[in-house]
């Protein structure tokens, strides 16, 4: 099978397409032909050896995979052959093929294609669980989504609009990212790339502030996002894109009891409960048309690499896919 991997850290040139044996199943697991596969900033994030755990070499990134099962171990009986399933392993979705044991698998709705089932995995149970589980989010908060018109973005936009939200207000870097933020919901359109971004959430908000506040860019953002809060908000972290170390004065925490979250996906795919309920949610959702994917771009293989400039060059509106 062919399959992309990297021997050492770097750029996107480290990347290569290479050829591998046909995994071999386990006892308990299946063999999936990958259809569909996410391309996240962790992804990236893997390949520099920055990620929050150790990256080991040769790595074949990808967590996020949609597929069809060609093989069934002998003891598993909850699945067969020509099923269509997602799943988030810890890597190996850049590839033709992926064995996967039976316990990670969700079964893909009818009206649910594997470019959607890939797409929803890692961003939109992202979205799910900082919403609902670490931002604790309640029907009328008023709520800030920066990068609102990235893969996690576009998902939390229409999420905190299915929940309820008082006031979404989105940030993206152009007038066209923000146009897409608004047509999915969102109620405020604001480019954070103005030095007075955060002027004019205040000015929004009667100088209250917002109730809860994604981020995930780091740096001067995040120094600004903190005087954004509303007494007793939520600044959920969960990512640090401009790859900027950030430091701060904790008591600016004290003036309006602003709690700062830390968010990681690992935590919430290793609890089955939480994993399975947030992903079958999602796919409900997609699958009533409740929830719309947006998907950027969808590329080869063999261009892995091109994908992963536009995603760190900020080139990309919604979800980068993988077709194996």
């Amino acid at each position: 099978m062919k399959a992309v991997q990297f021997q050492n850290y770097g750029s996107p040139d480290v990347l290569q397409v290479v050829d591998l044996p046909l995994p071999q199943i386990k006892l308990g697991e299946v063999l999936v032909q990958v259809k569909a596969a996410g391309v996240n900033f962790a992804d990236t994030a893997r390949r520099y050896g920055q990620y929050l755990a150790k990256t080991p070499l040769p790595y074949i990134p990808g967590f996020e995979v949609a597929g069809e099962i060609v093989e069934v171990s002998s003891d598993v009986t909850d699945f067969k052959v020509g099923d269509r399933v997602v799943a988030l392993p810890e890597c190996g979705g850049y590839a033709e093929y992926i064995a996967l044991h039976a316990s990670q698998l969700i079964r893909i709705p009818d009206h649910v294609d594997f470019n959607q089932a890939a797409a929803l995995l890692g961003q939109g149970l992202s979205a799910y669980h900082i919403l609902k589980t670490s931002a604790r989010m309640s029907a009328g908060d008023t709520v800030l989504i920066h990068a609102a018109a990235g893969g996690v973005g576009t998902l939390a936009v229409q999420l905190a609009k299915l929940w309820g939200a008082g006031t979404i207000i989105a940030t993206a870097s152009s007038s066209e990212k923000l146009d897409l933020a608004t047509s999915l919901g969102a109620d405020i359109g604001i480019n954070y790339t103005e030095e007075s971004w955060h002027k004019e959430v205040l000015a929004n908000t009667d100088g209250k502030g917002v109730d809860i506040l994604l981020e995930m860019v780091g740096g001067d953002i995040f120094q600004k996002s903190v005087t954004c809060m509303a007494t007793n908000g939520r600044l959920v972290i969960y990512g640090r894109a401009g790859g900027q170390e950030t430091l701060f004065d904790p008591a600016i925490l004290m003036y309006r009891n602003v709690s700062i979250i830390g968010f990681w996906l690992v935590h919430f795919v290793s609890n089955p409960t939480l994993h399975k309920t947030g992903v079958e949610a999602l796919l409900n959702y997609v699958a009533e048309g409740k929830l719309k994917l947006v998907i950027g771009e969808s590329f080869p293989l063999e261009e892995a690499k091109r994908a992963h400039e536009l995603l760190e060059g900020r080139q990309t509106t919604g979800k980068i896919i993988l077709n194996p």
